[in-house]
This record gives C-alpha cells, structure tokens and sequence, in this order.
C-alpha cells in the first residue's frame, strides 16, 4: 500500500473557499500527508492484519503483506477494494510514514531487522501523535484567540515536542494518557464550536440506523458508530464527527461542509455521490457514485 493512499485535506472553518484560513491550515498540514514515496512501506508490513470485511486475510505484526512487492510498492493497488482490502484503502499514516523513515536515516526493515521492532513501535506512536496533530490544528482555526486557543496552542507545542524525539522516547510515551488529554480538549473545543443545542449521540449505537434527510446540525456523534447508516440528504453541518465509524454509511447528497473533525479515511470507508457537501480540502474518494 505504499502509494500514498490519499491526497491532503484540511478541514477548516467555513469562510469562503479558497480564503486565508483555509490556505493557512493547508500549511499547518502539509507534513501530516502521508508520502509513500519517502517511506519504506512500514504500513504493509508493521500492523496486523484480522480476516475480515476489511482484509481478505489473517497477517501478524511484523510479517508482510503477501501483495508488497520486492520494491516495496503494493502489487493490487489499484484494486484493492476488489480484493478483499477496503482496510487498507482507507488506511491513512498521517504522515508518520516518512517521519519514521527518516528518523532511522532512510534504512528499511529489509536492510536493518535489527531496527525493524523499533521503526514499527515508532511508527505506532507516531501516526496517533500526527492524527492528533491533524485535529488541534483544525481546533486552533476553528476557535477564536482566548484561553481556550491558547490550550490548543499549548498542547501542539507538547506534541511536536513529543513527535520530534527519537525512537527510545517515543516507546515511553504514555498514549493512553495523552489521547485522553487530547480527547477531553477537542471536546470543549467541538462544545465551544458547537453552541447549544444539538443532539448528544457520542458513543451512541447508530448501525443501520435510518436518517435520511436528518437535522444533526451541531450534533455530538464523537465516537459513535454509524456503520451501513442511512445519512442521505442529512445536514451534519457543525456536527462533531471526531472517530465516527462511517464504514458503509450511505452519505449521498449529505451537507458535510462545515462538519468538524472530519478526516479523508472516514469518507474513503462510507459511500457518496456528486450532491455530497464536504469540508474544504476533502476530497471525493474515487469510489463513489457519480448520481445515485
């Protein structure tokens, strides 16, 4: 799977397309995009893979893929859905990739197995740390300058700290604890973003669930699963969408401009047609209906 999986998309607050803001989180992205031609196919090979609808077949950690190539490319790539590997079609390293490759000065698992363990620990670590980074710079567009920014502004700086260490300390680093930190500043700032209102569905069982035409403006679905939901023709405008399962969820004609914490794998994994609203810099994964 090492051809970058996705284009980079930012989600930034609604101004008008193409305005400062959103050229401005472009920026503060642009190395949380995966660049598969800078890494050395850690994604193939470093996580574990269970039978199921996402992967045709059982892959332990460490092993891989029996589709890598010996030039470390991905032999079904353009027809992984079709094969049994939605899971890796919609797989997104948030740029950790290329970080580890570079920490371990370009040496691939192949060349080093003596630090095989370690690029696939540190890539681990990493890809939460870049996935959190990818939702505190969304957070630091989408609140006004004040206490609450300022948090966020704080715990960017801890992150690129923490992302920026060597392979040691990223194995001491306590994730757990730190994503839980994350999750509980997102949250005020999704609240903050939000307003009053808005129904408070986070954690909530949603599969199949039938809401077609619905009103979730500034809805909390953070953390819900939503998987074979009916979500055509919703209004999911300010709804916080942070780790929604969006697996098979039907999307089309959905207003998701202006959706927060919205991410290019949660769409890959849901379907979706040509009326389907999204957030600046997303893009319409090729899968999806032209008109449905």
């Amino acid at each position: 799977m090492t051809q970058a999986p996705h284009e980079a998309r930012d989600t930034p607050r609604p101004p008008a397309p193409g305005g400062r803001r959103e050229l401005d989180l472009a920026e503060a992205r642009r190395e949380l995009r995966a660049d598969c031609g800078r890494c050395v196919a850690l994604c193939c090979v470093a996580p574990m893979f269970v039978a199921s609808a996402d992967f045709a077949l059982d892959k332990p950690a460490g092993v891989p893929c029996p589709n890598l190539r010996g030039d470390d490319r991905c032999g079904i790539h353009t027809e992984l859905r079709g094969r049994g590997f939605a899971g890796c079609a919609v797989f997104d390293c948030f740029g950790a990739g290329q970080r580890v490759t570079a920490l371990f000065d370009g040496a691939t698992w192949r060349e080093a197995p003596e630090d095989a363990a370690g690029m696939f620990g540190a890539l681990e670590v990493l890809r939460q740390l870049h996935e959190a980074l990818w939702y505190l710079r969304e957070a630091a567009h989408l609140v006004p300058r004040g206490p609450l920014h300022d948090l966020v502004d704080a715990l960017i700086g801890t992150t690129e700290g923490l992302a920026a260490s060597d392979a040691a300390t990223l194995a001491d680093i306590d994730t757990a604890s730190y994503r839980r930190e994350v999750g509980d500043l997102l949250a005020d700032v999704s609240a903050a973003v939000r307003g009053p209102g808005g129904r408070r569905w986070a954690g909530k069982d949603l599969v199949g669930a039938r809401l077609r035409g619905a009103d979730l403006r500034g809805a909390e679905l953070r953390g819900a699963y939503a998987l074979g939901a009916d979500l055509r023709d919703a209004d999911l405008r300010r709804c916080d969408l942070l780790g929604v399962d969006l697996r098979g969820a039907d999307l089309a004609g959905a207003r998701l401009d202006g959706a927060l914490f919205l991410t290019q794998p949660q769409l890959e994994a849901a379907r979706g047609d040509r009326r389907t609203t999204l957030p600046a810099g997303l893009a319409r994964p090729g899968h999806w209906s032209v008109d449905r």
